[in-house]
C-alpha cells in the first residue's frame, strides 16, 4: 500500500518503528542536553540565555523541592515550561525529516502533541510532575519514572533525563554530592580513606565513624545522632582474619537496619552504600584462611539483596576486586577504586561492579538472582566467628 509516496508493507512498518524509536531516543537526548543547558545558563553573561533559565526555574518553583504543587503557577509554568518544553521536543524531531522518510517523524511527533494535550488537560501535572509525600528507592537504570524525575527537583543540578536514562548514564549526572551529608564507616582504611577525600573534594559534608567508638557488634544506638543528620551512609569498614561475621556482616545490617527506620518519614528514602567483595562469587577457594571472610561476605550479600530490592532504601552493593590495603597487595590503589566506583554511581548504579577481574559482573547475576535472607535463608554465622570481638576497619 502507497500513501504520500512511501510504502506501508509489513517490513516498511516494521522499520519505520525502529526509525520512530531512534527519532524518540535521539531527540529527546538532544532536548535532556537543552534541558541541561538551562541549568547552566542561569550564571551566563548573555541576558537572553539568564531569561530561559529563569523561565526554567519558574518550573521549579510550580513542583519545589519539596515535591509540593504550587497550584497559583499553572498558568505560569504552562506559558514558560511547557509550551517551551514542547517546542524544544519538536525542534528536535523535526531534524530527521532531512534523513528519514516522513511516517517515523510524523508518528513522534503526534506523540509529542498528543503528550502535550495531556499535560494542558491536567493543568501541568503529567505522570512525572505531581506531589509525591515519598521518592521510592526502586528507580529505573533505563526508564525515568515520577520517583527518578523527583530527584532532579529534590537536587536540580542533578537527575536530568526526561523519559530514557540516556543523558545522565552518558555523563555521570544520576547522583548528588555538593552539600550532601555523608557518614562513612571505616575511614580508617584504604578504601574508606579515599573515598572520604574524594568525597570532600566534591563537596560532600563528612562525618567519620569509628568502630567501638561510635558503634560496635549489638549497639548500633552509639550511631543513632550522626544517621539522623547524614543522606548517605558508606559502610566500608570490615575484616579478613579477625572477627569476620560482626565486621562484614552484623555491623552493616545493624546500621542499615537503624538508618533505614530513621529515615522513614524524610522524603526521600535513606542512601546506603554497601562495600562487598568478589568473593561473594568465587567463596573461599577451599582455603581455610578464606572460609570465614567469604562466608561473612556472602552472608551480608544475602541480606543486602533485601536491601537492593526495598522502597525505602536507595542501595549500592559495590563489589571491587582485591585492592592495596591493611588487608593485603592487590593491582590497584584504593583511589582508583573509588575512582572506578563512583564512575559507575555518578551513572546511577546500584549494583557497583569495582573490578579488574570481571569477577564482580559475573557476580551480578548470582547477587542479584540469589534468595535474599528475607526469603528464608538462615543467615549462618561463618565457623569460628567469635561474637563481641573488635572487628578492623577495611
Amino acid at each position: 500500500m502507497m500513501f504520500g509516496g512511501v510504502t506501508f508493507g509489513f517490513w516498511n512498518i516494521v522499520i519505520y518503528a525502529l526509525e520512530a524509536g531512534f527519532v524518540f531516543v535521539v531527540s529527546t537526548l538532544i532536548f535532556d542536553f537543552v534541558h541541561w543547558m538551562l541549568h547552566r545558563w542561569g550564571k551566563s553573561k548573555n541576558p537572553l540565555l539568564r531569561t530561559f533559565s529563569r523561565w526554567h526555574w519558574v518550573h521549579h518553583s510550580f513542583l519545589d523541592r519539596k515535591m509540593r504543587v504550587h497550584g497559583e503557577l499553572v498558568k505560569q509554568n504552562i506559558i514558560y515550561h511547557v509550551v517551551p518544553e514542547y517546542l524544544t521536543s519538536m525542534a528536535g524531531t523535526v531534524i530527521f525529516f532531512v534523513v528519514f522518510p516522513w511516517p517515523p517523524v510524523v508518528a513522534i511527533m503526534a506523540i509529542r502533541t498528543v503528550m502535550l494535550g495531556l499535560t494542558l488537560k491536567e493543568e501541568g501535572m503529567d505522570f512525572n510532575h505531581m506531589t509525591m509525600k515519598r521518592v521510592n528507592g526502586q528507580q529505573n537504570l533505563v526508564w525515568v519514572g515520577p520517583s527518578y524525575h523527583a530527584m532532579h527537583h529534590i537536587y536540580p543540578n542533578n537527575f536530568y533525563s526526561s523519559f530514557m536514562n540516556l543523558f545522565d548514564l552518558l555523563f555521570g549526572t544520576t547522583c548528588e554530592f555538593e552539600s550532601r551529608k555523608f557518614v562513612v564507616t571505616g575511614a580508617g582504611g584504604a578504601f574508606g580513606k579515599a573515598l572520604v577525600a574524594r568525597l570532600e573534594s566534591l563537596g560532600a559534608q563528612v562525618k567519620v565513624l569509628k568502630h567501638g567508638v561510635d558503634f560496635a557488634p549489638g549497639e548500633p544506638e552509639k550511631a543513632r545522632e550522626a544517621l539522623a543528620w547524614a543522606d548517605v551512609l558508606v559502610l566500608a569498614h570490615g575484616a579478613k582474619s579477625v572477627d569476620c561475621y560482626n565486621a562484614n556482616h552484623r555491623t552493616f545490617i545493624e546500621l542499615i537496619d537503624l538508618f533505614r527506620e530513621i529515615g522513614r518519614g524524610r522524603l526521600t528514602p535513606p542512601e546506603v552504600w554497601g562495600l562487598g567483595s568478589e568473593a561473594e562469587f568465587h567463596g573461599d577457594f577451599g582455603q581455610e584462611s578464606l572460609r570465614d571472610y567469604a562466608g561473612s561476605k556472602r552472608a551480608f550479600a544475602a541480606k543486602a539483596l533485601d536491601y537492593y530490592r526495598s522502597p525505602d532504601l536507595i542501595y549500592r552493593h559495590i563489589v571491587p576486586s582485591a585492592f592495596t590495603s591493611q588487608m593485603g597487595p592487590g593491582l590497584l590503589s584504593a583511589n582508583a577504586m573509588v575512582s572506578y566506583a563512583l564512575f559507575f554511581i555518578r551513572r546511577g548504579f546500584r549494583y557497583v561492579p569495582v573490578t579488574y577481574t570481571t569477577l564482580a559482573y559475573w557476580n551480578y547475576f548470582r547477587f542479584r538472582f540469589q534468595k535474599a535472607a528475607g526469603d528464608g535463608i538462615a543467615e549462618a554465622k561463618p565457623a569460628g566467628a567469635a561474637a563481641g570481638i573488635d572487628s578492623r576497619p577495611d
